[in-house]
């Protein structure tokens, strides 16, 4: 962290601030806020209305949502190629080329979903096995899972679009699918899954189908919304001779991606077993979660600095302005870190009333506030090292989040967790005190890299410049 503070007191304020868009920042956050809080109410209610149904059905709805997130991977690695090829094309004021960008994410993003919900779907039973899923919950679980295959290309459409909108900076169109997309699922879990107002309780299939039409809404005014705000024509897919010189770009930047999002979450499977081997090991899976959900209330508004981030660093690399690109990155960085840490501040006299209301267990609850100790106290390196990686993104240096975050997960939390929780204290806190410190470690190598790697060289620019002497050598 020495780097940063040597940087920010080598500058001026007036110097190092001047010609950083707050107003922009402004405009481009609070939208995609209302949007991460749509999401949050969707899951909420999902989960609520299941568990009105019955416990069986609540379980099967956790476990459809997990394979769905496991299965998203590959569409937030196209998003964050489509992040970093639209949004420099729209810096540089090449707008047919973002089109054409646009247009072979969307064709990509289906593609890749078919192909998935088919290969998932074939092997479902195989898939469900291997999650150790009780035989009585097995019906109900491949009801559920079978119908979130169903609306798995909606689900891409509608994720990887309100990125390719956001990196066009056209984040009123996401929010209203978002908005929409909200309201049409509550309705149908309270009122086809749990019978309000009248309507027919069909249970499970009532909250499974609400969803899916939920989420084939969200991809119909996607696409729509696409279509008019002109970041879309008439064929979509661009032309072959395009392809060749385009579409390299777009998948060197996504398969970095998708490598750190699928070794995280594997990460994160393998922290989860750590904890419940532990002796207090279902009273702390069960601290685990219910601090993890307040936890991501502080970084709702944490996930939309980091995309603004990836688009105005990659608008100013666009537009050949290095320079801006590292300022709006480091005022993104102290922005949110001081902003998320005084509301961090806020929170820390509340935990245990916040533990008080998600459990009514003595135990649960100890570990509710053991959890969110180390965790809301590393919450400046948390949300600034999440500002760093929506840079590296906007850049289309994701190799470098690659290599830190993968480092962080799997040579020290996971190895220090073990150990701390089993050799030191014996208990749950090894696990979240090594929480701590791969965090802390893993944002201070990100501004490391930040100040003493070019990761302006992985821009759209570069590789178009490259490809060009190629070609004439």
């Amino acid at each position: 962290m020495y780097a940063l503070f040597r940087a920010v007191s080598s500058f001026r304020s007036g110097e190092w601030l001047r010609g950083v868009p707050f107003g922009t920042i402004w405009g481009l956050v609070w939208p995609q806020m209302m949007m991460l809080l749509c999401s949050i109410v969707v899951n909420l209610t999902d989960i609520w209305a299941a568990g009105r149904i019955s416990s069986d059905v609540q379980a099967a709805v956790g476990l459809s949502f997990q394979i769905q997130v496991l299965l998203m991977v590959f569409g937030w690695a196209l998003g964050a190629g489509g992040m970093a090829a639209v949004s420099q094309s729209m810096g540089a004021g090449h707008v047919m080329r973002a089109r054409n960008y646009v247009g072979l994410v969307i064709s990509s993003c289906v593609v890749v979903a078919v192909l998935l919900a088919l290969l998932t779907g074939a092997f479902r039973g195989s898939v469900l096995a291997l999650l150790q899923t009780p035989d009585s919950l097995m019906p109900v679980t491949e009801y559920m899972v079978g119908v979130m295959l169903v609306g798995l290309p909606c689900f891409y459409v509608m994720q990887v679009g309100g990125t390719l909108f956001r990196a066009a900076r056209q984040v009123i169109a996401p929010l209203i699918v978002a908005v929409a997309a909200c309201l049409l699922n509550v309705f149908g879990d309270l009122c086809f899954g749990l019978g309000w107002l009248g309507f027919p309780a069909f249970g499970m299939a009532g909250v499974a189908w609400s969803t899916f039409g939920a989420n084939a809404l969200a991809a119909a005014l996607t696409l729509f919304f696409l279509k008019r705000g002109g970041l879309i024509v008439r064929h979509a897919l661009p032309p072959l001779r395009w392809l060749k010189i385009g579409a390299p770009y777009l998948f060197r930047v996504a398969i970095p991606a998708c490598g750190n999002s699928l070794l995280w979450h594997l990460g994160y499977l393998v922290m989860y077993g750590i904890t419940a081997s532990l002796p207090d090991g279902v009273d702390a899976l069960a601290g685990l979660t219910a601090g993890n959900r307040i936890e991501s209330l502080l970084y709702m508004p944490a996930n939309a600095f980091m995309v603004t981030a990836s688009i105005l660093v990659g608008n100013a690399l666009g537009a050949g302005d290095k320079a801006s690109a590292k300022r709006i990155g480091l005022v993104l960085f102290v922005i949110s870190g001081v902003s998320m840490s005084s509301v961090a501040a806020c929170m820390w006299p509340f935990i245990p009333d916040l533990a008080d209301f998600f459990s009514s267990e003595s135990a649960v609850r100890t570990q509710i506030v053991n959890y969110l100790f180390y965790n809301v106290l590393v919450v400046p390196f948390t949300v600034s090292g999440m500002v760093l990686h929506g840079v590296m993104n906007g850049a289309g240096a994701t190799v470098y989040p690659l290599v830190v975050n993968t480092a962080s997960i799997w040579l020290i939390r996971l190895p220090f967790g073990w150990g701390l929780s089993r050799l030191v204290f014996h208990d749950a806190c090894g696990v979240y005190m090594a929480m701590f410190l791969s965090m802390a470690i893993q944002t201070s190598a990100m501004v490391w890299v930040f100040f003493h790697k070019d990761w302006a060289r992985f821009s759209l620019n570069a590789h178009l410049s490259q490809s060009k002497h190629k070609e004439k050598a």
